[in-house]
């Protein structure tokens, strides 16, 4: 796309099938990376990955050819795929459907790195559940809780 110039940046959020706690931090660091990978490979750039056991969020930056949503298919079928082949964890890793995807201005990156670098403090204050709701919330996205990730209680 000669003459094409934009900058579009995505904070994308998806969690772990039934919200399991299955990402520890024995190999998160080693996930992030394969992630990173993943996104690199698809010719589009990963400026910051965290997260939880049970959740992830990304940060990313994407060209206007890249469909957002089959670049998080990569991501999580083929990072399934590799935490299954490795036999990290015990049973069958999957992702949850579906995901956030939640647009940053350029004036704002450096405020969503530092929120993504530090999910361990803001997990001690709200829950997932409340995180994603208030993101739906303050991007003023209609949703039904009956549709949102499957809460374990």
């Amino acid at each position: 796309m000669a003459n094409t110039y934009s900058q579009i940046y995505i904070h994308v959020v998806f969690a772990v099938k039934g919200r399991e706690s299955s990402i520890s931090n024995k190999f998160k660091d080693e996930l992030y990376k394969y992630i990173c990978g993943i996104v690199t490979n698809n010719h589009q750039k990963v400026y910051a990955i965290n997260g939880m056991p049970d959740h992830l969020h990304i940060l990313i930056s994407i060209k206007p050819n890249c469909l957002l949503s089959d670049l998080v298919r990569d991501i999580k079928a083929n990072s399934s795929k590799w935490i299954n082949q490795k036999k990290i964890i015990l049973g069958k890793f999957q992702w949850q459907e579906g995901f956030g995807s939640f647009s940053v201005s350029e004036s704002q990156i450096s405020k969503v790195i530092n929120y993504i670098e530090k999910q361990e403090e803001h997990h001690r204050i709200k829950s997932f559940r409340q995180e994603y709701v208030d993101f739906l919330k303050s991007y003023k996205i209609d949703f039904n809780e009956e549709y949102l990730f499957e809460w374990l209680e």
